[in-house]
């Protein structure tokens, strides 16, 4: 009986993985929202574990050699059944919220540490749920959890204040998952916030491709410039200078030209953006102003800069526009 219990759980298991593949799948691909094929991914071996130890736990229960320890056989279940919805729980409410944060736009990237509070939160729960299961009186366990909560909070200062902080960073938002910023000698793309820390990947400068760690705390604290807000692309400028005995009229049309051809052409510019140019200094030699561009994204910016360097020098030498070098009379 026993082995006839296993095999048609075995049975069941396959078939419902197979029905879950193949016929469901096909009714989800047809949705409009991709909230099935989410579902799915998460249940499918969950479901079929499920039914494997419900067959093991059915075929175990039909021995009468075991009637003794029948008792520890229905616990076993019940924690194993309360562990597996828990993971199951935790996943599909971790996939929804950062899902949920996608499409109102908060994040493009949801920090770790949401997903970690809500798993938290769920095992925290079923603990209370077998601990109530056993008949476990949890008013104690409560009361040492809020002096033992305080004697760790007066050990963990600095940790409890950068996770607090990374909580502040998430609500306030003054820097979301995949937003370049720029702190004090450096810049960089957020990766992650974490319960303790933030992860900051650099792209540009004398050590690109590099991940800094900054704690929560700290950066909270810090001056940010947040390029990515209020949009993503970024102005990118450029400053410049003619000799005194330029036409300014010329230099301001020779310089947009060489602008706008940029800005159409170069990948990585905004190709809707119309370049503008500001005349702002008379400086020792030059006519100093800038040029203002736009680029798609901050590693863009560069190239951006680069070929707009190169085009407004081949306009400048074409028009007789001279550059000026420092010069200094000396009167003796």
């Amino acid at each position: 009986m026993a082995l006839f219990v296993l095999v048609v759980s075995f049975l069941i298991a396959e078939f419902s993985r197979i029905l879950l593949h193949k016929y469901i799948r096909y009714l989800a691909k047809r949705a409009k929202t991709d909230a099935d094929d989410i579902i799915l991914a998460m249940i499918t071996h969950p479901l079929q574990l499920f039914i494997l130890v419900t067959g093991l736990y059915i075929a175990l229960a039909s021995f009468s050699t075991l009637t003794k320890s029948l008792s520890l056989i229905e616990q076993s279940y019940f924690v194993f059944t309360v562990i597996l919805v828990s993971y199951c729980a935790s996943r599909l409410l971790s996939a929804f919220v950062i899902r949920w944060m996608k499409v109102q736009k908060r994040f493009e990237k949801a920090p770790k540490l949401i997903t970690k509070i809500i798993s938290f939160t769920i095992y925290l729960l079923a603990l209370l749920i077998v601990l109530g299961y056993f008949k476990i009186d949890v008013t104690p366990f409560i009361a040492t959890l809020g002096i033992g909560g305080l004697a760790i909070s007066l050990a963990l200062q600095s940790t409890l204040s950068n996770f607090f902080a990374g909580l502040h960073l998430i609500s306030d938002r003054p820097i979301n998952v995949g937003d370049y910023i720029e702190l004090e000698g450096f810049g960089g793309y957020v990766e992650d916030i974490g319960w303790r820390s933030t992860r900051i990947k650099t792209v540009i400068g004398s050590n690109p491709n590099t991940i800094i760690i900054i704690p929560n705390s700290k950066l909270s604290e810090s001056n940010i410039n947040n390029l990515s807000l209020p949009s993503k692309d970024i102005p990118v400028t450029v400053e410049c200078g003619v000799a005194y005995g330029s036409d300014l009229k010329k230099v301001e049309r020779v310089t947009l030209e060489g602008a706008k051809h940029i800005q159409k052409t170069i990948p990585g510019a905004v190709k809707k953006f119309e370049p503008y140019i500001r005349f702002h200094t008379f400086g020792d030699s030059n006519i100093l102003f800038t040029v203002v561009l736009r680029a798609v994204d901050v590693v863009d910016k560069g190239l951006l800069v680069h070929e707009f360097i190169k085009e407004v020098k081949e306009r400048y030498d074409k028009e007789k526009i001279e550059i000026s070098w420092p010069v200094r009379k000396i009167i003796t």
